[in-house]
């Protein structure tokens, strides 16, 4: 939307352009703002954007966004400079510009002036240009640097990771100098279509009498192409390991506070991201795991995954472009809540309802990554985050078994022994039954506060030869259907489970509404007690052959 405002004429010229003959397809979006109130103003301003798109999708996309967009910039800056040197009529013609380029699942940012582009994230609105404007002092509209205006210019060019649900606003100073962020915020937030958003904005810059030329172009990202392997492998490759930082370090903009936990692995700090001062969570991988590839590897698939992921119940994953990366971590949002395993250790144990319902939400993040071919392995309480009202999230997917991807080796096994299925403990690389075993011991684990096998120390070698422990005899209280359908997820015999967590969910929703039709058949007391049984046997057998033998001496 560009209206022209108090001025005479219009000088803003914006225009977003698909580019699918372009190898790779991008999205080309710009906004110019002529300089100098004259005719010169206005040509210089459509000139701008109209060569930027034309350009962009015929030079080399070998060379990247970056040079493509510099080497288009600087013709064009020596080409408006020269006319309006040469033209009277275009004398001292000269305009902002700023400019967004969509590949793949990122943003490049290329910008001169004081035109502006601000990016809409959940409910945080960011600036991602810089005004090229004095930095003291009242005068506010004089450019310190423009298109045309030197022979020579310097472009700002940034890269940021996108996400799907991004909302991108481009605009003149005719409308971010007449509104105020809170309220640009307020438009955009009520995410209505494009269009009416970008409507909304330059009548609201409109109804202030600012007097400007005002123009805004809105661009919502609806869908991203997945990340490749070959994408992970490289990133992997570019980033070094860190040395460990500590609390009240700086990396990249992530202000380190407190350490969470401290792994074999791993280090993970809370911190705060200093440019929107978001609270967010990041994973330092030690120095050791540069030692093995593999495990190298492994910590970038919990960002490779939030590409292919949109789960309610899954955490996320906040994508860092690598040319703003000094090292190898991972970053996800700082989640408010406990852990299921913290929600253990307090007084009074989950009940029925609730832990259910917790099932439940639990079992559709372990369904949603089964849908994506990706297999979590290390399914445990720790990994369960309980948000206020009701909401949960299932974390950690550094150790997750993704499709056609290296694996890890046998003797690095992933996963904590209690809850591993028997095959893992063979040398099994994981699937969704082994998943359904973690899922099953995790929520048995949450009404009993007990493993039904009992707590498996690492590197020892466990028989699964007892069957599991009685639900109803830790739990008096639940009922009878709830043991039988956890006697199924945490099988010894793989064939014996669930094929699918869509079926748990089935039983469990079932369960709660019909549970008398699931009532388990009564165990006999060789399952429910082996050791009585079998002292019951050689009584028997012992009086038995007392009599034999009391026969035999009459």
């Amino acid at each position: 939307m560009s209206e022209r405002g108090g001025r005479a004429a219009n000088e803003d010229f914006a225009a977003c352009l698909q580019r699918a003959d372009s190898a790779p397809t991008d999205i080309v979006a710009a906004l110019a703002d002529g300089v100098g109130g004259a005719l010169g103003g206005r040509v210089a301003a459509e000139l701008a954007v109209r060569t930027f798109l034309d350009a962009h999708g015929g030079l080399d996309p070998l060379r990247g966004v970056k040079a493509n967009s510099v080497a288009a910039l600087e013709a064009i800056n020596r080409w408006l400079h020269s006319q309006g040197q040469a033209d009277p009529a275009l004398a001292g013609m000269a305009c902002t510009f700023t400019a967004l380029v969509l590949r793949g699942r990122q943003v490049h940012v290329v910008h001169v002036g004081d035109s502006r582009l601000y990016r809409l994230r959940d409910d945080s609105l960011v600036q991602l240009t810089s005004d090229h404007v004095p930095s003291r002092g009242a005068i506010r509209n004089i450019l310190t640097r423009a298109l045309g205006a030197e022979p020579d210019i310097r472009i700002d060019y940034a890269v940021r990771p996108a996400r799907v649900h991004d909302r991108y606003i481009l605009c003149s100073d005719g409308v971010h100098g007449a509104l105020p962020d809170r309220l640009i915020l307020e438009i955009l937030g009520r995410r209505d279509a494009a269009e009416e958003s970008a409507r909304a904005l330059v009548q609201s810059a409109l109804d202030t009498r600012y007097g400007d030329n005002a123009t805004a172009l809105v661009l919502d990202i609806v869908s991203l192409p997945e990340a490749s392997h070959s994408d992970l492998e490289a990133e992997s490759e570019a980033l070094p390991i860190l040395p460990l930082p500590r609390s009240g370090a700086t990396i990249d903009g992530f202000v380190l506070g407190a350490m969470m936990s401290d792994g074999r692995y791993s280090r993970v700090f809370r911190a705060i991201r200093s440019e929107d001062s978001l609270p967010v969570v990041v994973k330092f991988p030690k120095p050791a795991v540069g030692i093995e590839p593999v495990l190298r590897l492994a910590f970038l698939r919990e960002a490779w995954i939030a590409t292919r992921l949109n789960s309610p119940w899954v955490a996320e994953v906040i994508e860092t472009p690598l040319a703003e990366r000094s090292g190898l971590y991972t970053v996800m949002p700082h989640y408010d809540g406990e852990t299921l395993e913290q929600r253990l250790r307090r007084t009074p144990r989950v009940g029925r309802i609730q832990g259910i319902d917790i099932a439940i939400k639990l079992t559709k993040a372990v369904a949603s990554l089964h849908r994506a071919g990706v297999i979590h392995r290390d399914i445990k309480p720790d990994n369960v985050v309980l948000l206020p009202g009701g909401g949960l999230k299932l974390i950690d997917l550094g150790v997750a078994r993704l499709p056609n991807m290296e694996d890890f080796p046998t003797s690095s096994a992933p996963g904590t022994p209690s809850y591993m299925a028997p095959e893992l403990m063979q040398g099994a690389s994981g699937d969704v039954r082994s998943d359904l075993f973690a899922l099953g011991v995790t929520v048995f684990r949450m009404f009993t506060g007990a493993y039904p096998y009992g707590e498996i120390e690492p590197f020892s070698n466990p028989r699964f030869t007892r069957p599991p422990a009685s639900l109803q005899a830790l739990r008096p209280d639940l009922p009878g259907w709830l043991e039988h359908v956890l006697s199924r997820m945490v099988a010894a015999n793989r064939n014996d489970r669930f094929e699918d967590a869509f079926e748990f969910i089935f039983a469990l929703e079932n369960g709660a509404i019909f549970g008398q039709k699931l009532v388990p058949t009564r165990r006999s007391l060789l399952e429910r007690n082996p050791l009585r049984f079998w002292q019951i046997v050689a009584a028997v057998l012992a009086v038995l052959l007392l009599v034999s033998l009391s026969l035999h001496g009459h």
